[in-house]
Order: C-alpha cells, then sequence, then structure tokens
C-alpha cells in the first residue's frame, strides 16, 4: 500500500509510468477503460465509413473515404498493441464485437455508451448518405483532435506516444472531410443539406465529450491521465466549429 500511494503521489505531480509492473490496480483499470474507448470507436469509425467508401460521388472522394476507413483501423491497432502489453487479448478482442452496428437513427443515447463494447455513443447512430457521412467527420474530425490533444498528455508513456504518432493523421481525415464539404455546400441544395446533418450530428458529437462537472475527472487528473476538465474541452470544440463552418454558410 505504501508503494502504491508513493507512485500515486508521483503521478499527481506530473510524474510518468513506462510499463504496466507499475502501474497500481486503480490506474491500470482507468488506463484499459480509456485505451477501449478509443479503440472501439475507431474500428466502429472505420467500419461506419467503409460503408460510405461507394457512395462518394466521385474518385477523389472515394480515396478519401478509404483512407480514413484503412487509417483509423491502423490506429486501433496500435492502441490494442499497447493493450497486449497489459495482458489483454488482442486477436479476441478485435473480433468480439459487430463493429458496424448501429442503433435506430432517432435514437437519444445522451452520453451513454450502449450495450457491448465501449465505442463513444456517437459511434452507435447510423450514416444516412454521403453528406450526412462527411458532416459526420468534419464534426467528430475536429472533436478528435482536440480530445487527442488531451491524450497525448497521459502519464503512460508508451500510450502518450503513440496518441502523439497518430494525432497528425486524425487532422488529416478532418481536412480531407472539409474538402467534401466545401464542394457539397457549393450548391443552395447541397448547404440545405449539410445544415439538416450538422443539427443532427453536433448535439451527439457534443456529449461524446462527457458530462460538466464530472467526478470521475478528480480521480484521473489525479492520475495524470487527464488534465482538462470535459467542459473546457466542450468549448474547444464549440469554438473550432463554428470557426471552421461559419466561413461556409453553415450554423
Amino acid at each position: 500500500m505504501t508503494d502504491t500511494m508513493a507512485i500515486e503521489d508521483y503521478l499527481a505531480q506530473g510524474g510518468v509510468l513506462t510499463a504496466p509492473d507499475n502501474a497500481p490496480a486503480r490506474y491500470r483499470g482507468e488506463l484499459m477503460r480509456m485505451m477501449s474507448t478509443f479503440v472501439d470507436s475507431e474500428l466502429a469509425g472505420s467500419a461506419g465509413f467503409a460503408a460510405s467508401i461507394n457512395l462518394a460521388p466521385g474518385i477523389k472522394e472515394r480515396i478519401a473515404a478509404s483512407r480514413i476507413t484503412l487509417e483509423k483501423a491502423d490506429h486501433a491497432e496500435r492502441v490494442l498493441e499497447v493493450m497486449g502489453s497489459f495482458g489483454t487479448d488482442t486477436g479476441r478482442y478485435q473480433s468480439q464485437h459487430d463493429w458496424a452496428a448501429r442503433v435506430a437513427r432517432d435514437a437519444d443515447l445522451g452520453t451513454a455508451r450502449g450495450a457491448g463494447d465501449m465505442r463513444l455513443s456517437v459511434f452507435h447512430y447510423p450514416l444516412q448518405g454521403w453528406t450526412d457521412a462527411v458532416v459526420m467527420n468534419v464534426a467528430m474530425g475536429l472533436a478528435t483532435g482536440v480530445q487527442l490533444a488531451e491524450l497525448s498528455r497521459v502519464s503512460y508513456a508508451p500510450l502518450a506516444e503513440v496518441f502523439r504518432a497518430i494525432a497528425p493523421r486524425e487532422a488529416r481525415h478532418a481536412e480531407l472531410g472539409l474538402e467534401g464539404l466545401q464542394r457539397i455546400v457549393a450548391t443552395d441544395a447541397g448547404r440545405a443539406e449539410a445544415q439538416a446533418a450538422l443539427t443532427y450530428w453536433q448535439p451527439r458529437v457534443a456529449a461524446t465529450f462527457g458530462v460538466a462537472g464530472s467526478a470521475r475527472y478528480d480521480t484521473l487528473a489525479r492520475f495524470g491521465l487527464r488534465h482538462t476538465p470535459n467542459e473546457s474541452l466542450l468549448g474547444r470544440w464549440q469554438a473550432a466549429l463554428a470557426e471552421t463552418l461559419g466561413p461556409l454558410g453553415l450554423k
């Protein structure tokens, strides 16, 4: 117990861990939860965009959707390898859920994760057409950028390194989506369709940041697994969304 408390004090003061053997049980549990959420979300996101490839209106868009599908699966694999160092059966893990499964379009999960896997709630909703997929990709891509800036500072060094390597490629996914969205809003009909999609996806992406004043945040912050409260991250995303979509005539 003395050793465990010493490690927790070390983490609270900004220390980092570099191997599973050093991780206290509670820290290990929270770290595994964090990694599972990321892996499951990336696998579900990849499965969702895979279904959109054939909806792409042109070769450029098809390539972008294919790239996003591939790289999200690759990002999941990289974090899953870190989970493997903690004893996770990585082969079984990646095949235990239907990553393409979705709830009804009009379902309201709020911040709940749904049954089964640990994907963020937004990845339980189905994409509905090309414009819908592009808008979701831009909105969630900007959110992922904010979230990865936070995750890249986690106190488990091997995982932080993976997140820092992943971050530029996830940022490129949002850029690819924005390029597609710019072509969509070039017409009045396209802008109206994009606005309807944004109205649907914005609250669902916002829910991925969790609740304000989260009781778990204090524990995660003490372990060096979080540094910025949910409501602050949400505010950063809202500002980025307005800055990015405002010039396109989207609210």
